[in-house]
């Protein structure tokens, strides 16, 4: 595990805890190896939630836009923390390929399947890059709902839902095979919000 993650994590983490006070639900469900995490995207908050309501040893990583790294201080500290980059809108075969050796080296990569934030369910479609490195590497896809739009202070939830595999014929999967995909890990994503940790 990445030294400077654990001491940032060891930081941040009890601060996250109080003023974004949020319950892990499922944490059962996730696989032994590396894992796809699968989230929705509501806030820039997301991923400290997700990452705070793992262990500290779950052997995250994260792949976040390019645009972050190019801000000063910023980019070291996402880097320094195993976090990559990734250009939208096109593709990205170094992201791809970084991504796929931290899969196959048995970690968990934290994605966000509809690429930006979302406000709702409705609001985007999932992107075929997913199936691609599940395709790829053999991981389970895990479906990760993070609460609705963060306020300090709000009670939040999040869940970590049971691990998908999607059915690809060949070693790539065909375009209608990937759309397939990307519309199950979405709708397994959003049917989690009905899971409440608080009650």
């Amino acid at each position: 595990m990445n030294r400077f993650y654990r001491i940032a994590y060891s930081i941040i983490a009890p601060l996250i805890r109080l003023f974004f006070p949020h319950r892990a639900v499922g944490l059962e469900n996730l696989p032994e190896g590396g894992a796809l995490l699968c989230a929705n995207h509501v806030s820039g908050w997301d991923p400290f939630l997700i990452a705070v309501a793992l262990p500290i040893d779950a052997r995250l990583t994260v792949m976040a836009k390019d645009q972050l790294f190019r801000i000063p201080v910023v980019g070291w500290f996402l880097r320094s923390a195993g976090v990559f980059p990734v250009k939208r809108g096109g593709n990205d075969l170094a992201a791809m390929k970084t991504a796929i050796r931290s899969l196959s080296g048995g970690n968990r990569l934290l994605v966000f399947p509809e690429g930006t934030r979302v406000d709702g369910e409705s609001g985007g479609e999932a992107k075929g890059g997913v199936t691609v490195m599940a395709a790829r590497t053999g991981v389970p896809m895990v479906p990760v709902y993070c609460g609705p739009r963060h306020k300090f202070l709000r009670r939040t939830t999040v869940v970590f839902g049971e691990p998908y595999t999607p059915v690809i014929a060949g070693r790539r999967p065909t375009a209608e095979e990937n759309r397939q995909a990307a519309e199950e890990i979405l709708r397994r994503i959003y049917a989690l919000s009905e899971v409440d940790g608080w009650k």
